[in-house]
């Protein structure tokens, strides 16, 4: 089992924003997912898109999470031409705490507006 699993998502910083209990800057919002700046970007456009529904990383989603996963790529892809990244950007999920992740809310990083280092596989 992934060691992000042994996570809580219940009451990550991310469900307190998406209840309104910490403040954001929020950018969008449906009934799916939610979407703010990162408050410590990593690039001239660095956004999260946050569903809402409470899933530690791509590792809990299962077959019928196929709908969501598609609507924060869409999301993800409108919010960043919105915000100027017209010739590109990068879109990264994190799962589990060897990848970098530390909110273990399932999330995508939206990075743009700058030339960023090739990742080697």
């Amino acid at each position: 089992m992934p060691s992000s699993q042994s996570h809580s998502v219940a009451r990550s910083i991310f469900t307190k924003i998406i209840e309104r209990e910490i403040p954001a800057d929020i950018l969008f919002e449906d009934n799916a997912c939610i979407v703010i700046r990162d408050i410590q970007p990593q690039a001239p456009v660095h956004l999260l898109v946050i569903p809402k529904k409470p899933l530690v990383s791509l590792f809990e989603a299962t077959a019928e999470d196929a709908a969501l996963l598609g609507h924060l790529n869409i999301v993800a892809a409108k919010m960043a031409q919105q915000e100027g990244c017209v010739d590109g950007f990068r879109l990264i999920a994190n799962n589990g705490e060897p990848s970098g992740q530390t909110v273990f809310h399932l999330h995508y990083h939206v990075l743009g507006r700058k030339r960023l280092p090739e990742q080697g596989l």
